[in-house]
């Protein structure tokens, strides 16, 4: 069963069970990923989909962070009530050896051996943990093994 599909089928099973938190966040999500299907006039396959939810997570981390500095505690609970739900749908997080193991690799590979080469790394990295891992992670495990 595809990402959409299990978004529907738990959207309603949540409206079934009356879990308005669960029925908002699942409808937000839906129509991030229906948004983005009519830009790119295609259908989202899993990876895509991934990428959608990660940047939701993202957006969901953020705003807790800015609400926290706020002194919005109430706000606070509710983006991580969110963070959850949308955390389910996310794969397992990728361990710090792993990550650290891939950048090796990928360091090797490209030959990079200065922070100038961050560029060829970057993307190499971040296309084999997309979804797995926060971006600002791994940039800075890149940074501290190039320099």
């Amino acid at each position: 069963m595809s990402l959409k599909e299990q978004l529907q089928k738990d959207m309603v099973t949540a409206m079934k069970a009356r879990d308005e938190l669960r029925v908002n966040v699942i409808r937000l999500l839906r129509g991030m990923i229906r948004k983005l299907e009519i830009d790119q006039k295609k259908d989202l396959d899993d990876k895509d989909v991934i990428g959608v939810l990660t940047n939701a997570a993202k957006q969901c981390r953020e705003a807790i962070k800015a609400y926290a500095d706020g002194g919005r505690d109430d706000l606070v609970k509710q983006e991580e009530a969110e963070l959850v739900i949308i955390s389910e749908y996310l794969p397992e997080a990728m361990g710090t050896d792993e990550l650290e193991q891939i950048i090796t690799n990928i360091i090797t590979e490209t030959g990079a051996t200065s922070m100038k080469d961050i560029g060829k790394v970057m993307p190499k990295v971040m296309q084999q943990v997309k979804g797995r891992t926060d971006g600002s992670q791994v940039q800075a495990m890149v940074r501290a093994k190039l320099s």
